[in-house]
């Protein structure tokens, strides 16, 4: 719980806050009228009506660690399209072969020597032996999760609560009661997720353990570090006991990196030595086009191998009936992108410069949390860090939902982006990139502290 603040001064500020976005942003309240006419909730996707604003801020360019709206106003961006572009926006190598490539097709349905070399770096870069290419992290952890079935012969699937793995349908569950129930606010499901779904808590041996004991769960989906709930780490021996229940039990390990694959060159895995049978990442990967790879072992893949060629002729085996798939999946345009973002961009020299940066904002935020003796913590994930409304780092997603404050979450993105200054939407989570100038981060701790003392 935060200390004691006035719910009518926060509901004040807040008004304020949204009464000078209205007066400063009149080509973006125009646009938003506009598009109501021809988009459902006036947005492309109607995730993007979630901000804090009172209606969308509409972008007219990003470059690097910035971006300008359409009435002129420039901001410092922490969030980088939620970690899509987490090593800036339109980073120079990334555009250049755009360019060049943009009049040479950009798909055939055909590889092109960009996918060797890709996949070479992958290999090198993760340690998975053979990697496939998907459209979106949702469609790769899809995909992980059929092999994942197909070659153990089991259904269930276990994953954790509060995890974040896209718009998986099998993740979209939680635990309540102890028990796997369909997530709040689902739409639109007609089959029993339920059926085939394990939830228990990070970091919660002994309830993975229980979990695992009926040897009858495919694989465990697990992000190294949860996300998207508020970040929660891992307990010094949790990754290494989870490996061992899974091969123990026989299920196979899924690692998804497509947020902690900001920890640092060749991801979480790398960093910590981590073991997966089958490895997911989205967002980042072609420097912010769309594109998501996933990887397995070479264990793994002799098993597909094998699967398909035990496989019934009656059965009609072939990709085109797998399941796995789309027409534009690792379409010669975003290969050559991918391509020259893991060479050029996403570098372990970028790593050396970001995390250093991240951890400058993350002490400036501890100092501001002491300084106004605010019971709130600082999590850091290489070039992340989040603050959250808790005086201690939560261990489970549970815990980290008990620290939510929406409406102060809310206010406080705002009074940011007033100032030019905007941070992830969803939660405080702020990334740290290539193009992140020390003087941004300055005025981002310092508006933020400017902001706890107007309210407390």
């Amino acid at each position: 719980m935060t200390p004691a603040y006035s719910p009518t001064k926060l509901a004040s500020l807040a008004q304020r806050e949204a009464a000078s976005f209205t007066q400063t942003h009149p080509q973006s309240a125009q646009l938003a009228e506009q598009a109501k006419q021809y988009l459902y909730g006036g947005v492309p996707m109607h995730w993007m009506a979630d901000w804090s604003t009172p209606f969308p801020l509409f972008v007219q360019e990003a470059n690097g660690a910035h971006f300008k709206d359409v009435d002129g106003h420039s901001y410092a961006d922490f969030c980088l399209g939620d970690t899509g572009c987490m090593f800036g926006h339109s980073p120079a190598p990334v555009a250049k072969v755009i360019a060049e490539h943009a009049a040479q097709g950009y798909t055939t349905m055909l590889p092109s020597e960009d996918a060797i070399a890709v996949g070479r770096d992958l290999s090198a870069r993760f340690g998975l032996a053979f990697w496939q290419v998907a459209t979106t992290a949702t469609d790769a952890n899809r995909w992980a999760l059929r092999w994942a079935r197909a070659v153990t012969g089991r259904k269930i699937i276990l994953v954790f609560d509060g995890c974040y793995h896209g718009t998986v349908d099998e993740t979209m569950v939680r635990l309540q009661n102890g028990k796997t129930v369909h997530r709040k606010g689902l739409k639109g499901q007609a089959l029993d997720l339920t059926q085939y779904m394990r939830v228990v808590e990070f970091n919660d041996l002994a309830a993975l353990k229980t979990a695992l004991q009926t040897n009858d769960v495919a694989a465990v989906l697990c992000e190294p570090a949860m996300t998207n709930i508020g970040m929660v780490l891992p307990d010094v021996g949790f990754h290494a006991e989870l490996r061992r229940l899974t091969r123990e039990h026989g299920t196979l390990l899924i690692i998804d990196e497509t947020h902690t694959i900001s920890t640092g060159y060749g991801g979480y895995t790398k960093t910590f030595g981590l073991e997966p049978d089958l490895f997911v990442l989205g967002k980042p990967i072609a420097g912010g086009l769309p594109c998501s790879v996933f990887g397995v072992s070479a264990q793994v893949a002799q098993q597909m191998q094998t699967l398909k060629s035990n496989t019934h002729p009656d059965d009609h085996d072939g990709h085109g009936h797998s399941g796995m798939g789309t027409t534009l999946s690792a379409n010669l345009f975003t290969m050559r992108a991918m391509r020259a973002n893991l060479e050029e961009v996403m570098t372990e020299a970028a790593y050396q410069n970001m995390i250093p940066k991240a951890e400058y904002l993350a002490q400036g935020l501890k100092s501001v949390i002491t300084k106004n003796q605010l019971p709130w913590c600082i999590t850091q994930i290489g070039s992340r860090v989040e603050f959250q409304f808790s005086p201690k780092t939560p261990r489970t997603g549970h815990e980290a939902e008990l620290a939510f404050d929406d409406e102060l979450e809310q206010c406080i993105h705002l009074y940011l982006l007033n100032r030019g200054i905007m941070i992830t939407p969803f939660h405080n989570m702020m990334l740290a990139c290539t193009a992140t100038q020390v003087a941004d981060i300055d005025k981002l701790i310092h508006t933020l502290d400017a902001f706890i003392q107007e309210l407390y």
